[in-house]
């Protein structure tokens, strides 16, 4: 029995900058609604927006992940949040498209910090039977940062006007900064963590944080299969989620006249399946380790039932009411988490932690790149049916081609994994 369970706290952290970074980053979508009225933005200038969060993001990933492995989980994360938390705040003095694509940008490039040290925590602090379900409970704060912002928002905008919500919501992140500065700091150094709780996380040996190790070559990680499987499962499968993010509330505009400037019960319910989904994911697999299944071949398992579970999206298209569409798509939203959190812990289950936060910037990289084209395809399918006067058609083609996506990501995951899977830190040196 453990003396203590200071990792979980830990886990608390992360799951609460988690939230922060979800909730900043959902705005821009609850707010589109009153945005393209009061600009005139068509579709597409709201995907360029959107394009140019993305863009950011993936260029702030490749860069953090490498920073945060140089630099170390605490001041890497304490930089980020920093970052994306100014630049929230600057979405308030924005104006029309151009503004708030250098909000976005800005935005980007500090949340693109966020998971790369995550997933370095996580490797730092949890042996590897426990890693999928700790990235699963911090994961989860995706989701419930998206339902904090269904409740934020309508509040705010009964009392003040949309610049008002970016300027409160985004100095949220420097109240978790001062928490993380006094209470966070890698296992070697916490003076808070028990020899036993210690030596319980250390007990794979292959996560010791090392003072004088040789230094890590980056370039040499894309030559690992490893990597692109992991690539493959963030590049696919990331922009799905985003769209999940951004257009699902106008969706519901349009399709199901749901007012945005009310509390809105049909998103809660699905975003509150996001976290369920998360966390499940991550019991599931770990649930298997504890049982005695090699970890990749657990992993893989959960991702099969997951994507199988995606398919249920497609069906969206003949929902006749919004309980209905609710329901299937609360089903795609924590499957897709469910997925996510085995990805985010394929990474630390093929590398050692040394590199973790550059592979996990890497694959994000991949989604954001995504994310990127996804938008486009988007915003133009969309306003090509809109003038058509039959914008829900557009919608169910994108739900169709997003129901399939993960069975074909799983399959080259699986046709990159079959052989070695785990990494040493000396094939990368």
């Amino acid at each position: 029995m453990l003396k203590n369970n200071y990792r979980w706290f830990v886990v608390v952290l992360l799951f609460t900058a988690t939230t922060i970074n979800y909730l900043d980053r959902q705005l821009i979508g609850l707010l589109k609604p009153i945005l393209e009225k009061e600009f005139t933005w068509t579709e597409t200038d709201f995907a360029k927006i959107v394009m140019a969060f993305t863009a950011a993001y993936a260029v702030g990933l490749l860069i953090s992940g490498r920073i945060i492995d140089k630099i170390g989980s605490k001041l890497g994360y304490a930089i980020a949040i920093t970052i994306w938390s100014i630049a929230g705040i600057f979405h308030a003095f924005t104006r029309g498209v151009t503004g708030f694509a250098a909000a976005r940008l800005g935005l980007g490039l500090g949340e693109a910090g966020n998971f790369p040290a995550a997933m370095k925590t996580v490797a730092e602090w949890f042996p590897q039977k426990e890693r999928a379900l700790a990235t699963g409970i911090f994961n989860a704060g995706t989701g419930i940062g998206v339902i904090l912002s269904l409740f934020i928002v309508p509040i705010i905008l009964n009392y003040a006007g949309w610049q008002e919500v970016f300027w409160i919501t985004g100095s949220f992140g420097f109240i978790w900064l001062i928490f993380w500065w006094i209470f966070y700091d890698i296992p070697e150094k916490q003076k808070r963590l028990s020899k036993e709780e210690y030596d319980y996380i250390r007990q794979d040996n292959d996560t010791v944080i090392l003072d004088n190790t040789k230094p890590v070559k980056w370039a040499r990680l894309f030559k690992f299969r490893q990597t692109w499987a992991y690539i493959t499962g963030k590049g696919l499968i990331d922009p799905i989620y985003w769209f999940f993010l951004f257009w699902l509330p106008s969706y519901f505009s349009t399709t199901f006249q749901l007012d945005l400037k009310k509390p809105s019960y049909e998103l809660m319910i699905i975003y509150t399946a996001t976290t369920i989904g998360s966390i499940f994911g991550g019991y599931f697999s770990s649930y298997l380790v504890k049982k005695g299944w090699e970890t990749i071949k657990a992993r893989k398992f959960a991702l099969l039932i997951f994507a199988i579970l995606e398919l249920t999206i497609i069906l969206a298209q003949f929902a006749k009411g919004p309980w209905v569409a609710v329901g299937l798509l609360s089903i795609a939203v924590a499957a897709h988490q469910a997925w996510a959190a085995n990805v985010f812990t394929l990474a630390s289950d093929m590398f050692p932690s040394q590199v973790v936060s550059s592979v996990v910037g890497i694959g994000g990289m991949a989604g954001a790149i995504g994310g990127i084209l996804f938008p486009i395809f988007i915003g133009s399918v969309l306003d090509s049916y809109k003038a058509l006067g039959n914008i829900n058609a557009g919608y169910n083609l994108i739900f169709s081609i997003c129901g399939c996506t993960y069975l074909i990501a799983l399959l080259i995951i699986h046709l990159l994994t079959r052989n070695k899977v785990k990494i040493k830190l000396e094939e990368i040196q």
